[in-house]
């Protein structure tokens, strides 16, 4: 019989020794993450006192400043405090709750919404209540970790589609749809790591076709495109009702924290009663409900922010595919890659953009392929033409 070596010291775990060996040898400058910001993160942010133009935020909008949003945060505070210090099903409930996600239902046309504590969280929950060792979860090949970690301990048989390739994913289903209780098929409205969109109006025709049910992760298209910003769905110009499940995130344009899911009515009933990062959780706090309700109602009233953003992510992509950088999928949403394909370079050139005052940071294996090492620069409302000149030009001397 196999002898199994015991391992109970967990620095010396052979993962962690790996990735501390190959951190502290592609990362040679121990400042490049973990930067501590001084005020609040904008286009431009304070780091040691230097202001840099900054790239490194999804505050798209730049609404986490708005004087609107602080002050309906701090009347917030004063009503409820910092914490609702309990799960909602208990008495954790406050009004803002629910204002928040009739806010959201309403806005993307939908019965209901519930909202988390975390984004991540979310999709992890989410997916862990609707499937198990019965069902098949297949997701786009370039989904964020929580759609992955989500599928994984759903215990659902999980696998990928080619990235937005609506014949692979039809291919696949085809084969094995029959096999299934339930197949959950699962995109991203705007793709986080390129700023692509999916192909929603293909997306809603398979999982009609195939009796499957679709679920679409809106956190970097929720408040970015669409109709003042309601998302992919608007986008295209498709009935929302036609997604089973619209995912999204606070933290982006609704300038906060947590995470929503929205949809049929009785689903979110269901949800607010059986999903365990909700039940078990304690409820959004009223300054991240009070901020997303302020934000959400700014933009859902006025969308030259949107507008603003999306001049400055076409302005951004162009010149620097001009310069003859890789741009990946980039549509000039709110995110452009620069895809430098080598970790070590990818860390060298965002730490010279940092010497020249650009907080741009990199993208290293393994949180993508390493030849796919990159530079992610989010786009922002609050971007001048000054700052993205400044980071162009950054660009042609490191060219």
């Amino acid at each position: 019989m196999e002898t199994i070596e015991k391992q109970c010291v967990i620095s010396e775990f052979p993962e962690i020794v790996a990735f501390k060996e190959y951190y502290d040898t592609t990362v040679t400058n121990k400042t490049t993450y973990f930067k501590v910001n001084e005020g609040i993160a904008r286009g431009r942010v304070v780091i040691k006192g230097e202001e840099k133009v900054n790239y490194s935020t999804y505050n798209y909008l730049g609404l986490t400043a708005d004087p609107r949003v602080i002050e309906f945060t701090k009347d917030a505070i004063e009503k409820h405090g910092t914490s609702v210090s309990g799960s909602r099903i208990l008495t954790g409930e406050i009004e803002l709750h629910r204002m928040l996600e009739r806010q959201i239902a309403d806005f993307l046309g939908v019965d209901d919404s519930v909202v988390f504590v975390g984004g991540h969280c979310t999709n992890v929950n989410l997916i862990g209540n609707i499937v198990d060792d019965k069902d098949l979860v297949i997701h786009d090949a370039y989904a964020h970790n929580s759609i992955v970690q989500g599928a994984i301990l759903s215990h659902a048989k999980r696998m990928h589609f080619n990235h937005n390739d609506m014949a692979d994913l039809e291919k696949k289903l085809k084969r094995l749809r029959d096999k299934y209780r339930r197949v959950l098929i699962v995109a991203e409205g705007i793709y986080s790591m390129d700023g692509d969109i999916c192909n929603l109006p293909e997306l809603i025709r398979i999982k009609k076709q195939y009796q499957a049910i679709l679920m679409v992760d809106e956190a970097h298209s929720f408040g970015t495109i669409g109709d003042h910003g309601r998302g992919v769905t608007s986008h295209f110009g498709v009935d929302p009702k036609d997604v089973d499940i619209l995912m999204g995130t606070l933290s982006k344009s609704a300038a906060s924290c947590g995470g929503y899911i929205a949809g049929n009515k009785d689903f979110i009933w269901y949800l607010r009663r059986n999903s365990p990062g909700f039940v078990f959780s304690c409820g959004l706090s009223p300054a991240n409900t009070a901020a997303a309700y302020k934000a959400i109602e700014i933009f859902s009233n006025d969308s030259s922010k949107i507008d603003k953003l999306h001049e400055n992510a076409a302005y951004f992509l162009k010149s620097v595919s001009e310069l003859g950088y890789n741009t990946g999928l980039s549509e000039g949403t709110s995110i452009v890659p620069v895809i430098i394909g080598n970790s070590q370079k990818t860390v060298y050139i965002s730490n010279e953009l940092y010497k020249r005052g650009i907080n741009a940071l990199p993208i290293i294996y393994p949180a993508v392929k390493e030849d796919e090492a990159r530079i992610r620069f989010f786009m922002s409302a609050d971007h001048t033409r000054e700052d993205l000149d400044k980071t162009i030009n950054a660009l042609r001397e490191l060219r």
